[in-house]
């Protein structure tokens, strides 16, 4: 499916080898990198989404570009990902891994490239992700005259509320998020809660869509491979990075009162250094004080081509994070037919239907999720029942060519209206 016609703008911006009615994409991932291996600290449900974004806008005749930093030296400039999609890394720092918290200082490098290969060959919009993301990409789209579109994935007043002083975000986070807000043509927020946090930023209602993230519902799936599982009779997994936030203290505490039950924590670094981590030697603490440390096991990061059959040797997947701007694995595990049990935050309140898919706790309660999860898994009926509505809510709302067409309907938008950058100007 191709843009309405004149939806598109003409000279400059067409791609000089695209069908008529397809458009050239920019996506910015300054971290998040869309090869990147899941479950590391700064690797996790925004490297899924601009992978499968990008696909799915290339499923759609598109032609797009994932721009996103260099952290090794090896790395070719251009990677193809797939038909229609290459990954171009961007020189920008040193050429090794750093912290997300402490990419702030080559944002301006970030953004001279970005703008240097947008001369060179000229997207017709610019689609960035994450804050910083946002700040390089606009000062290259103004430069240019470039339509940029803008996707936070998270909110620095959000984590500030959460984490206070454990927060580690440089100073200056708040105050570029607005500086992005205000200054790109459109802000595309992936749920409710966002838009009323978004408000309270003072970002005017008219700018703000929300387009959810999607899941792949050819490959994760109800029925295919299963995970080995161990001895017990009931199985838990929790999926993501291992930081602190994602709640998997609260599963290890909350799987005191589960006898018979393990669970399986996914993510991580890769497991040959899982003992040097210290997330896990923390979670292990905490297991061996709560007297459930045999019943806890950790697999370290995995492939993401693992994920579905662990997803479905599970009889419940837990989502229990502190907050959470939108979660992409309560829709992996619904996808999977699996019942989910998520805290009551974010995004997860659009994502699980309680009682249809799963159920919903508050946030930093063990107990809550201990009865609610026994609760599912004394009743099977209930677990089946919940696991093919969550298959059902999936298809019908988050599949990746509908997350694509609503995309795609926000650039068209953008792209037949006056650029922020002229605005600006």
């Amino acid at each position: 499916m191709t843009p309405p016609p004149g939806s598109l703008p003409a000279g400059p911006y067409a791609g000089d080898d695209l069908a008529p009615g397809s458009l050239s994409i920019a996506l910015v991932s300054e971290h998040a990198s869309p090869l990147a291996t899941l479950g590391g600290v700064d690797a996790g449900g925004q490297n899924v989404h601009v992978a499968a974004l990008a696909g799915a806008l290339a499923d759609r005749g598109h032609r797009v570009t994932v721009h996103t930093r260099r952290d090794d030296p090896a790395l070719p400039d251009r990677v193809p990902l797939r038909e229609g999609v290459e990954v171009h890394h961007v020189p920008a720092g040193p050429a090794r891994p750093l912290p997300k918290d402490r990419l702030l200082p080559h944002m301006e490098e970030f953004g001279q490239h970005l703008a240097r290969a947008w001369r060179a060959r000229t997207p017709d919009v610019a689609h960035s992700h994450y804050w910083m993301s946002g700040l390089a990409s606009l000062r290259a789209a103004r430069e240019l005259g470039l339509p940029l579109l803008h996707t936070y994935h998270a909110l620095g007043t959000v984590k500030r509320r959460h984490q206070r002083l454990a927060d580690t975000s440089p100073p200056e986070r708040i105050g570029c998020e607005t500086e992005v807000g205000l200054g790109c043509d459109r802000v595309v927020a992936t749920c409710r809660d966002e838009v009323a946090e978004l408000l309270r930023m003072g970002l005017p209602a008219d700018r703000i869509g929300v387009v959810p993230c999607g899941v792949d519902t050819d490959r994760f799936t109800p029925l295919g491979p299963v995970a080995p599982r161990g001895p017990f009779r009931y199985r838990l997994l929790q999926l993501g990075r291992l930081v602190p936030r994602k709640g998997a203290g609260v599963s290890v505490a909350a799987l005191a009162g589960l006898p018979g039950t393990e669970l399986v924590v996914v993510g991580g670094p890769p497991r040959d250094v899982l003992d040097d981590d210290p997330e896990v030697r923390r979670l292990r603490g905490l297991a061996r004080d709560a007297g459930v440390a045999d019943r806890v096991r950790f697999t370290g990061g995995v492939d993401a081509a693992r994920v579905p059959a662990l997803l479905r040797s599970a009889d419940v997947v837990l989502c229990p994070a502190d907050y959470e701007p939108f979660g992409i694995v309560p829709l992996e595990a619904m996808a999977c037919g699996r019942p989910v049990v998520a805290s009551a935050v974010g995004g997860q309140l659009d994502t699980v239907a309680d009682p249809g898919t799963g159920r919903l706790v508050p946030a930093r309660d063990p107990q809550a999720l201990a009865r609610a999860v026994a609760a599912l898994l004394a009743d099977p009926a209930a677990r089946a029942a919940c696991g093919a509505a969550g298959r059902r809510r999936v298809l019908s709302r988050y599949g990746w060519p509908r997350i694509a067409a609503a995309t795609e309907a926000a650039y068209c938008e953008v792209l037949d209206a006056e650029p922020a950058a002229t605005r600006a100007g």
